[in-house]
C-alpha cells in the first residue's frame, strides 16, 4: 500500500513509500481507507510540538478516517465485509494513522458512517465530534434551557458543538469574527462579534448579567480566562479542550462553578475506554442521519500526493472548512 511516512519532526513533508498491507489482528478490521481528515492536532504532531499526542517514528500520521471494511479480525462483531466506517483511529502513539490505503483498526473506535454523508465528510467529523460530545454530553451534560456559550463557533470543534448542543434543545451563542458571523448565525447560534463585545457586555446582553450555564472553550489561553467570567454562578460549567496552559482560577471559584478538561486522544494512548468512542461515533451518525449534523468541508482536493498543501492549508489558516485528503484517489499500490 501507498503511505506518507513521517521519518523526522519539523520535516517540511512527508514521503510517500510503499509499505506491506497491514493484516487485522483479533478485535481489529482491516479498512482501505477512503478519506483522512486534517486537523490542527495533525501539524502539531508533525512539527514536534504535540509533547501529549506522543508519536513514534517513522510514522503514519493521520487521525480521523473514513472507509471501507475489506477484513474482519477474529473476535469483531457488528462489522461486515463491505460496511462503510469512519472514526478516531491513529495517527499517535504506536497507531497507524489514516495516511495510508490501508489501516488496521480497533474495531471499537470505529462506527458505520451515517448514510446522510460522503465519506469525505464523514473523515471530517472524528475528532472534532468526540471532543465536542465529551465536552457538552459526558461533562457539561447540556439539556434543554441551557444558554450554551460555545467559543470559536466557527471552528471545527466550534461548529460541531453548536450542532450538538442546539440538537440537545439548548439556546446557542458563540464568539466569532465579523467575517465568520454568518456561517455560526447558519448554524444555529446567535454570533457574538468577539472583536467589539468584552465579556461583561456580551454576559449583560444575553444572560441579563447571569452568565451561560455551560461555556465551551475550544481555543484556549487567555479565553479559557475569559470562560470564567463569562459562567454562570454556582450552577455554571466551564469546559475546554484546550487547558494546557497556566490560569488563575479565583474568577472561577468565587463563582462556585465547576471547571472539566477534555482529553480526546487518552483512549487511543491508553487503550482504556476506546468502546466509549465507538458508541460517540454512532452518536454521531443518529444525529447526521436525522439531518442535526454536517460538517463544513474546504473545498479543494488533496490526494497523498498533495498532503503537504493539505497541511499547509491547515497551518496557514487558509481553509474555507475541513481539509480532507482523498486516499481513494491517490494512484498507486495495491
Amino acid at each position: 500500500m501507498r503511505a506518507a511516512i513521517l521519518e523526522q519532526f519539523g520535516a517540511p513533508l512527508m514521503i510517500l513509500k510503499d509499505l506491506p498491507r497491514p493484516a487485522p489482528d483479533p478485535g481489529e478490521v482491516l479498512v482501505k481507507i477512503a478519506a483522512s481528515g486534517v486537523n490542527p492536532l495533525d501539524i502539531k504532531i508533525r512539527a514536534g510540538k504535540a509533547a501529549h499526542a506522543r508519536t513514534v517514528l517513522p510514522a503514519v500520521l493521520g487521525l480521523d478516517l473514513a472507509g471501507v471494511v475489506e477484513q474482519v479480525g477474529a473476535d469483531v462483531t457488528g462489522f461486515e465485509v463491505g460496511d462503510e466506517v469512519y472514526g478516531l483511529t491513529g495517527g499517535v502513539g504506536d497507531l497507524q494513522g489514516s495516511l495510508a490505503q490501508y489501516a488496521a483498526v480497533d474495531a471499537r473506535l470505529l462506527a458505520v458512517k451515517p448514510a446522510a454523508l460522503s465519506l469525505r465528510e464523514a473523515a471530517a467529523l472524528p475528532l472534532v465530534f468526540i471532543t465536542a460530545w465529551e465536552g457538552l454530553i459526558d461533562r457539561a451534560r447540556v439539556r434543554p434551557g441551557h444558554k450554551v456559550l460555545i467559543h470559536g463557533g466557527a471552528g471545527g470543534i466550534g461548529h460541531v458543538a453548536i450542532q450538538i448542543a442546539r440538537a440537545h434543545g439548548a439556546d446557542v451563542y458563540a464568539t466569532t469574527s465579523p467575517a465568520h458571523a454568518e456561517t455560526v448565525a447558519r448554524l444555529g447560534a446567535t454570533p457574538i462579534d468577539r472583536t467589539a463585545m468584552s465579556v461583561a457586555e456580551y454576559v449583560g446582553k444575553h444572560t441579563g448579567g447571569e452568565g451561560f450555564d455551560i461555556v465551551f472553550d475550544t481555543v484556549g489561553g487567555p479565553v479559557l480566562d475569559a470562560s470564567f467570567t463569562a459562567v454562570r454562578t454556582y450552577t455554571g460549567h466551564v469546559v475546554s479542550a484546550l487547558g494546557w496552559g497556566t490560569h488563575a482560577l479565583a474568577p472561577l471559584s468565587f463563582r462556585g462553578a465547576t471547571y472539566s478538561g477534555v482529553f480526546t486522544l487518552m483512549p487511543m494512548l491508553t487503550g482504556s475506554h476506546r468502546a466509549h468512542h465507538g458508541e460517540i461515533m454512532r452518536e454521531a451518525t443518529a444525529l447526521a442521519d436525522a439531518g442535526s449534523l454536517k460538517p463544513r468541508l474546504d473545498p479543494r482536493t488533496f490526494t497523498l500526493d498533495s498532503v503537504a498543501d493539505a497541511h499547509a492549508a491547515v497551518e496557514q489558516g487558509t481553509a474555507a472548512g475541513k481539509v480532507v485528503v482523498d486516499i481513494a484517489q491517490t494512484p498507486g499500490g495495491p
